[in-house]
């Protein structure tokens, strides 16, 4: 995986589920959203984030779940962003 473009955010991780969640991924050598690595660095700003994304992808909608994520993987895609 390429390193983020912001260094300083990717090597200060705080302790934390997105912290663990990264050295799992890490370890196992899978790939995992880059996201996380802010989520890591400032965990109290960028919870409600993580809350807001998965109430747009999963709460009730027109849209299934599935097809949310399929919108999100191939406009991500589209913007080059590996999802």
């Amino acid at each position: 995986m390429d390193p983020m473009y912001l260094p300083g955010v990717e090597a200060d991780p705080k302790p934390g589920p997105w912290n663990d969640a990264i050295a799992h991924m890490r370890a196992t050598g899978a790939e995992y959203p880059q996201i996380w690595h802010l989520f890591a660095f400032l965990p109290e700003a960028t919870d409600h984030l993580a809350r807001f994304t998965q109430a747009v992808l999963r709460g009730p909608g027109p849209l299934s779940p599935g097809m949310r994520e399929l919108i999100a993987a191939r406009t991500s895609k589209r913007n080059d962003c590996p999802f």
